[in-house]
């Protein structure tokens, strides 16, 4: 008969301590040290900034990020190791680097949001400027409303197809130097100046229907002009990352090419398509400059015919009133510049909407 015999905790003869063992988790620093070391620097800098008097939230978001990069990055190194040390010093200043790029932005919203709630109510979206003086405590931004969604709409309508078309040739079917000259020209046109656009549409419209033609449908061929490069670099980067595999499967079942991608390249990228035409609408719903030039501005009824009369748009609108200079002026551009911000707001969440319930699904 066999006996095992167990070794003793105390060590292997019995009278001595049992060696250390080593575990993953052995020489590294526990999870709520990085959290309460910022904890504790902002507390010691912010009370040190109080009582010497200097306190100012940038002085005090500069000390704190600097002490607490400082700290961890030396505990780090003196219990971990000088690998993980270098890893949360470059997280943190990755950190640090994505709170830069959300003041602004923050500072942005909170800005027009608090400015813009003191006028936007349910009377200032549904009239229109129609009879109103410019400094009457009076009138609305409906016209404006209207406009935007007009115009914009047919500058989507006139883009996305010819912007989709154009990334499908250039994905699928383009070859040599025809291709080549598509992707020079579209690289070209991202980078056209709104006012040049407004410029060309203006030269445009007096070729066919003479000098001083301004209506919606020139505005929208306009935000047309710099909308169209966007959709192709966006749809064609996106159909781009579609497997290959995909392709030559279906390719193997004796489906034709166009059928391919029409059932299995553009189902399969929709959600990233998707997302491109949003930012490109988002690039030129808040265009002014072309807008004066080719739309007016000077429209204060409601008009729903593109190709009849001025229109205006909420971009213009707000150009118009800042431009004016009153404080109801001011109230009414704040106003329309946060409803500006809530129709993109909406726009990319039927986006998202699209994409989740369009997008193919991969689970089992």
């Amino acid at each position: 008969m066999t006996t095992t015999t167990k070794k003793s905790s105390t060590g292997a003869s019995g009278d001595g301590p049992a060696p250390m063992q080593r575990t993953l988790l052995t020489g590294s620093l526990p999870r709520y040290f990085a959290p309460a070391l910022l904890a504790g620097v902002a507390i010691v800098t912010g009370g040190l900034l109080f009582a010497l008097g200097t306190f100012s939230i940038p002085l005090f978001a500069v000390f704190t990020v600097v002490t607490y990069t400082v700290l961890v990055t030396l505990a780090s190194a003196r219990i971990e190791s000088g690998r993980k040390a270098k890893d949360r010093l470059v997280t943190a200043v990755v950190y640090t680097c994505f709170g830069l790029a959300m003041v602004p932005l923050i500072s942005l919203l909170w800005t027009v949001a608090r400015m813009g709630v003191v006028r936007l109510d349910g009377y200032f979206l549904t009239v229109s400027m129609n009879g109103v003086t410019p400094t009457m405590d009076a009138g609305g931004v409906y016209h404006a409303i209207v406009g935007t969604i007009a115009i914009t709409g047919f500058a989507a309508l006139v883009s996305i197809p010819i912007g989709l078309m154009t990334a499908i040739y250039l994905v699928e079917y383009g070859r040599g130097r025809l291709k080549n000259a598509i992707t020079f020209f579209v690289d070209v046109m991202t980078g056209i100046p709104s006012i040049v656009a407004g410029l060309f549409v203006v030269a445009l419209w007096m070729v066919f229907f003479g000098p001083g033609t301004t209506n919606g449908a020139a505005g929208a061929v306009a935000l047309s002009v710099l909308m169209i490069p966007v959709v192709v670099r966006s749809c064609e980067e996106m159909i781009r990352l579609v497997p290959n595999e995909l392709r030559e499967a279906s390719y193997a079942l004796g489906v034709p090419k166009w059928l391919t991608v029409v059932k299995v390249v553009l189902p399969t990228a929709i959600a990233g398509i998707t997302t491109g035409i949003m930012l490109a609408i988002a690039r030129v719903i808040g265009e002014t400059a072309p807008l004066i030039l080719t739309a007016g501005s000077s429209a204060v009824a409601i008009n729903w015919n593109l190709f009849d009369g001025q229109m205006m748009s909420l971009p213009v609108f707000i150009y118009s009133q800042v431009r004016m200079g009153d404080a109801i002026n001011y109230e009414r551009a704040w106003a329309a510049a946060l409803t500006l911000i809530l129709i993109v707001m909406l726009l990319f969440f039927v986006a998202r909407l699209v994409s989740r319930f369009f997008a193919p699904k991969f689970g089992r």
